[in-house]
């Protein structure tokens, strides 16, 4: 495989701030406050764009196009940035996310507005799986934990105003302005990177016809993997309204996703062998519960509890805040704890917040408790999504990390996808009554909640490599 250093490294003081990386990580902090604000935002506008351009019954595939999309970038991007270096796939990533604002922006329909997400999604799947590659191979083994906990930083500011903005810019002018808006930033976060992922050159190596034929499978196998999820979740759909026509689309869905994951994921990684594949599983299953419930946080608060857009937006604001606190908590607690204990313990309070959310659905608890609640689940994510990041680097074998990378990304947005997908069938295929539409969305956060629970038992297979640097 292809290695990949800075070039400059050897002379490169220790830190993530020194004179030879202080613009890559800004940039990266950049563009991930770029796709942070964009993912926070929809999920606090998606009801008042459904109202214009839809029904309920898109809601769940405004999410589920996005992650989909994301899982195919990310099984290519790992690879080829394993062959290629990183430098040409950020910048792709960074200009397809772009296209996909502007199409989502000026959508005069939900179709189009969903293939809009579609195309952001691609952009962040290779963002994301380089990211993560730049540093395992861009910082020393010592300032990983603090760059990932940067990372997650770099939530705070989408959290502090991205929901609570939206809502405003919704209110006021248009939700179209919360994609068109955005545009320059993940732009202007490129050209600041440029430079250092230049430096990032790969060690030239021949590429052979095995290596081509491979890179094609990879292709292939991403699109079959997209492919099956959409299928199941298209026939999740359909199993309330037509039984036989939902379960003839469900069942081969679910037949070709496993079949696609056992060969894009890590051997081990469906039975959660100790080790990176239980990292992978552990992440999937983390991904699933937490934004099952997040993506219908706000429409929990306004259809069901009555408040506004903007007052719903702060249970979103809260998460994103702790989420970060908890990633801080993370690097600290990683100079003496290893990454499965952390994560564990991420789980644990991430249970108790989802819980707690779920409560909040009933009459006779005050809605705004619900701030706090979310904000506990967004503790507990902190904690367990980036101790399981660092412990996929610590495990991932060396010149190996673009793929334990693409793995995470698949994981994690399936993940997503599939609490998106499972959440819109349960929730937008009842009756449009208060009572009924509150007793759905109990029944999907509770169903999400035993996730978490099974996401917490794979934890305890995690095994950190620890003399992996």
């Amino acid at each position: 495989m292809v290695e990949e250093t800075i070039s400059s490294s050897p002379a490169l003081p220790s830190g993530i701030w020194v004179a030879g990386r202080r613009m890559l990580t800004i940039g990266l902090a950049l563009i991930i406050v770029a796709t942070a604000f964009e993912i926070l935002a929809v999920a606090a506008t998606m009801p008042a764009t459904a109202r214009e351009l839809g029904g309920l019954a898109w809601y769940g595939w405004a999410f589920s196009a996005f992650m989909l999309a994301h899982m195919i970038a990310a099984t290519v991007a790992g690879p080829e940035a394993d062959r290629r270096g990183v430098a040409i796939p950020f910048i792709a990533g960074t200009l397809l996310f772009g296209v996909g604002l502007l199409i989502a922006g000026l959508a005069p329909t939900m179709p189009l507005l969903i293939v809009g997400r579609a195309v952001q999604g691609l952009g962040s799947g290779v963002i994301g799986t380089v990211v993560y590659i730049i540093v395992g191979r861009g910082y020393e083994a010592d300032a990983r934990p603090r760059m990932l906990a940067i990372i997650s930083t770099a939530w705070v500011v989408p959290g502090m105003v991205g929901p609570g903005l939206a809502g405003i810019i919704t209110e006021h002018a248009s939700w179209r302005w919360v994609f068109l808006g955005l545009i320059p930033l993940p732009l202007v976060a490129a050209l600041m990177a440029l430079p250092a992922l230049q430096r990032l050159t790969p060690t030239q190596r021949s590429f052979n016809a095995n290596d081509h034929l491979r890179r094609h499978a990879e292709t292939r196998m991403a699109l079959v993997l997209a492919a099956g999820a959409a299928l199941m979740i298209s026939g999740l759909g359909q199993l309330i309204a037509a039984p036989v026509m939902g379960a003839s689309l469900v069942v081969p869905g679910v037949i070709i996703t496993i079949f696609a994951l056992r060969r894009v994921l890590p051997s081990g990684t469906l039975r959660a062998a100790p080790g990176l594949p239980a990292v992978i599983a552990a992440m999937g299953l983390l991904n699933l519960s937490f934004f099952g419930v997040d993506a219908f946080v706000p429409l929990t608060l306004t259809a069901v509890r009555g408040l506004s857009v903007v007052t719903a937006g702060l249970a979103l604001t809260a998460a994103t805040l702790t989420w970060t606190a908890g990633a801080w908590m993370q690097e600290r607690l990683a100079r003496r704890q290893p990454p499965d204990s952390i994560a564990t313990a991420g789980l644990l309070v991430m249970l108790v917040g989802v819980g707690a959310t779920t409560a909040t659905i009933a009459p006779i608890v005050p809605p705004l408790l619900s701030i706090v609640a979310w904000g506990v689940a967004g503790c507990g994510i902190g904690l367990a999504y980036s101790a399981l990041s660092l412990a996929m680097l610590q495990n991932a074998a060396q010149g190996h990390e673009g793929r334990a990378s693409s793995a995470l990304q698949i994981v994690s947005q399936l993940g997503m996808a599939l609490g998106a997908g499972i959440g819109g069938v349960i929730i937008g295929s009842g009756e449009q009554s208060q009572t009924v539409e509150a007793g759905r969305i109990a029944f999907h956060f509770i169903l999400m909640a035993i996730v978490t629970g099974l996401a917490l038992l794979t934890a305890h297979r995690i095994r950190a490599s620890h003399g992996r640097h």
